[in-house]
């Protein structure tokens, strides 16, 4: 019995020999094998990535990227790509504001006396320079005959007048000159990112960042640069396009400041079927996902699918809500269609964050093409061996 069917067998198979039986068996056995892999490629296919999604405990959430999604977006919290305290506005000062004298600044006063018998001047020299005279933690400077005076958080003219009136006393006819020289905490550091970097002593109650930046030598060869402040152990953080288009964001330096200028280090990460899979470093203050894809080169015309540009983006636990103001989980994924205009418009409004991975999906028909030269070189080898 099982002769016969072992002969109808053979006779059904080209050549009908049992050699061809081998051969066959061996095809077949190799497209079984290559059928269970999957064929080699530079991207997944969207369903791949966002299988799991409906599950009951899923491990992420995904959120068309949609005109009526995008005002939901907009109201959760974004996360931080560098720690920082914000940025502090400019606040304008009372018109012809002068400098304050601090603790540690240098005092040098003058004082003219046409006395004849003066405690401070002889009969041949009627002026007396008391120079160098630091102004104490506590504010104070020590003046000869008349003791310690408090002149911190006076005007240079206010102190000069102090001084003038509590020398009065001893010497009526006595005139007096003060001159300031800012200490370190009347002065502002640029400590790098410029031609010329080092402190600056305060000109003025209205000396700004821009104007420190300019002292400076402007900006060197940064990309995108960053102006990082830094004030009484907080650090404040913004752009330098940003404080060059808006006069509100100048701020106002006070003495001990320190300023840098830093090249912009956030980034997002481009991969899948697009021009180019790498690091994209943020060249602008914000990228938003046509940016995105075109700093990636685009979506590859052969094997990218249009409809499936995915934003993987990871928030902090505490950002996670349950009331649509803010992600359902850590893990959220935002799909972009790019082949509807309600996909392109909603797109370009849509901001990248520093740390997202932007990718660019494998097309379903490109597996399907694969496949079908699978086959294509199958049929080819078995009329092969049927001649």
């Amino acid at each position: 019995m099982a002769n016969g069917h072992q002969g109808v067998l053979l006779a059904l198979l080209p050549g009908g020999g049992s050699v061809n039986v081998w051969k066959w068996a061996g095809l077949g056995l190799c497209l079984a094998l290559l059928c269970a892999c999957s064929l080699p490629r530079s991207a997944a296919v969207e369903g791949e990535i966002l299988a799991g999604a409906n599950d009951e405990n899923p491990e992420f959430a995904v959120y068309p990227v949609t005109r009526a999604f995008m005002p939901v977006l907009g109201s959760w919290p974004t996360p931080q790509a560098e720690p920082s305290d914000g940025w502090i506005n400019h606040s304008h000062s009372p018109s012809g504001a002068d400098i304050r004298i601090r603790p540690f600044d240098t005092v040098d006063i003058t004082v003219w006396d046409s006395e004849a018998n003066s405690l401070l001047t002889s009969e041949t020299d009627k002026v007396v320079d008391i120079s160098g005279v630091r102004v104490t933690e506590a504010g104070t400077i020590f003046v000869p005959y008349i003791g310690y005076l408090r002149v911190a958080d006076r005007t240079p003219d206010s102190a000069r007048r102090l001084v003038e009136e509590e020398m009065a006393a001893i010497i009526p006819s006595a005139q007096v000159q003060l001159a300031v020289a800012p200490g370190t905490r009347g002065s502002v550091t640029l400590v790098g990112g410029v031609g010329r970097p080092g402190t600056v002593p305060l000109p003025e109650s209205h000396f700004t960042v821009l104007n420190l930046i300019g002292q400076g030598g402007g900006p060197t060869e940064l990309r995108n640069p960053q102006v990082r402040l830094i004030r009484n152990g907080r650090t404040y953080l913004a752009s330098y396009e940003s404080l060059l288009e808006n006069p509100a964001r100048d701020a106002i330096l006070q003495g001990g400041d320190r300023v840098a200028l830093v090249e912009d280090d956030r980034f997002f990460r481009a991969l899948g079927a697009a021009g180019q899979q790498t690091l994209i470093y943020f060249e602008d203050e914000t990228v938003n996902a046509l940016d995105a894809m075109s700093l990636m080169g685009g979506v590859n015309e052969r094997r990218g699918n249009l409809r499936g540009i995915l934003v993987l983006r990871e928030y902090p636990s505490q950002f996670v809500r349950t009331d649509l103001t803010g992600p359902s989980n850590e893990r959220a994924i935002f799909a972009i269609d790019l082949s509807t205009a309600d996909g392109l418009f909603s797109a370009g409004a849509f901001r990248i964050l520093p740390g997202d991975t932007v990718l660019a999906t494998e097309s379903v028909l490109t597996s399907a093409e694969g496949f079908a030269v699978l086959i294509g070189t199958f049929v080819g080898l078995s009329n092969t061996l049927g001649n």
